[in-house]
């Protein structure tokens, strides 16, 4: 009886995945579905790494600190938030809402399966344009709605083009806001001029610069002494 209550917010938001995706069935073929489907596929895995390298490269042309620094971050951003996703993936099995059959179809349960099909938990779309959007910008604030706004539009389309659930969508969004957050920890923006720059070059900065200031102190120490009786 206990079990039975325990399961009962799980089969309820079960249920509510389900009952979203089915609403959203009618309009998977109109054009503007078809139109955000396609749209949707920068989200995937090639296209994100490729977006991020260009971000970084045009940086290193460039000689732009800031942009090189906005790809790198948006690099490592998305390499944390695949690799979380998959984590998951592995664990955890869920047939795609377009290959569900039976009123179980859409459940949620522990399993190892590799077959696309069955891997419908999280979405890695989601994770993937979540994490890399999130990191562009950190460094670049002032195109944050921009970049947020498009990954949100990856996102929400999993769902009409019923490759996901809304509880996959979510939990890739959470992964991809986890695996920014652990690279914006571990990596922070600093602007000095409009560069952008990591906390170790900041640290082999405070180093190098360190250095003088010791050696000119000794030489100082030293008029000093020969001056003293």
């Amino acid at each position: 009886m206990v079990r039975k209550k325990s399961d009962a917010p799980g089969k309820a938001l079960m249920k509510a995945d389900k009952a979203a995706v089915d609403a959203a069935a009618p309009y998977r073929r109109t054009l503007p579905v078809r139109i955000l489907s396609r749209a949707s596929e920068l989200g995937d895995q090639p296209q994100l790494m490729g977006i991020a390298g260009g971000v970084l490269a045009l940086g290193l042309i460039r000689g732009d600190k800031r942009l090189a620094g906005a790809g790198a971050r948006m690099i490592a951003a998305h390499l944390i938030a695949t690799a979380a996703k998959n984590f998951v993936k592995h664990r955890i099995d869920r047939t795609r809402p377009r290959s569900a059959n039976g009123k179980d179809g859409h459940r949620v349960k522990p399993g190892r399966s590799e077959a696309k099909e069955e891997t419908s938990f999280p979405s890695g779309h989601s994770a993937g344009a979540i994490a890399v959007a999130r990191a562009f910008a950190r460094d670049y604030p002032e195109h944050r709605a921009a970049a947020l706004g498009a990954a949100g539009l990856i996102a929400l389309a999993q769902i009409p083009r019923r490759a996901h659930y809304p509880t996959d969508v979510g939990a890739g969004v959470a992964i991809g806001l986890a695996a920014e957050a652990a690279v914006a920890a571990l990596w922070p923006v600093h602007r000095d001029g409009g560069s952008s720059r990591g906390f170790l070059s900041k640290a082999a900065e405070t180093k190098a610069t360190s250095r003088p200031t010791g050696k000119i102190s000794m030489k100082v120490m030293g008029i000093r002494n020969s001056g003293l009786p």
